[in-house]
């Protein structure tokens, strides 16, 4: 059984991510236009170590106050979620909004990665077909329930209100 302490290590953790050349210089502009290196645009000769972030996941805490604080706005979102999980470099909210698009999508996808939260289309498709999630979809669609008014239901609840509906349409 594992214990509290190492459940919660997870959030500890931290991982060295290398970030693609086409992803911190998309056009090849320091190349193509022969402009000199700059913080902005590293040296294409920097080593792959210069080429790194240190990332961390994401808590439940995290993507509770980050949230809070993008209600709807999706890119605020991503923008949040990329500088609460930079750990090297450490960087402002601003800071990350004025990365090019690009980089922070990569920096997204590895961050969602890291935390446990990313999900392929596959695996998307595959538990959108999955019976009870089409059940509950359906549920909380008809009765305007929550997620968990559905988790308190039995399976034979699930079948009965799914059966009712299915009778109620054919009348």
């Amino acid at each position: 059984m594992l214990t509290a302490d190492e459940l919660l290590a997870g959030g500890e953790l931290a991982f060295d991510i290398e970030i693609p050349a086409g992803v911190l210089d998309p056009a090849g502009a320091s190349e193509s236009l022969s402009l000199p290196p700059s913080p902005e645009r590293p040296s294409p000769e920097k080593s792959s170590a210069e080429k790194r972030v240190k990332l961390k996941p994401l808590t439940v805490k995290d993507l509770q106050r980050i949230s809070r604080a993008a209600k709807d706005s999706d890119n605020l979102t991503a923008t949040l979620m990329v500088q609460a999980s930079l750990v090297e470099p450490a960087m402002t909210v601003i800071q990350v909004a004025a990365m090019h698009a690009g980089l922070v999508e990569y920096l997204l996808e590895q961050v969602n990665r890291i935390s446990g939260i990313s999900s392929g289309a596959e695996e998307l498709n595959q538990a959108a077909e999955d019976p009870l999630a089409k059940a509950a979809f359906i549920l909380a669609k008809e009765f305007s329930w929550t997620p968990q008014d559905i988790n308190n239901l039995t399976l034979g609840q699930v079948v009965l209100h799914l059966q009712m509906l299915k009778n109620q349409q054919e009348k």
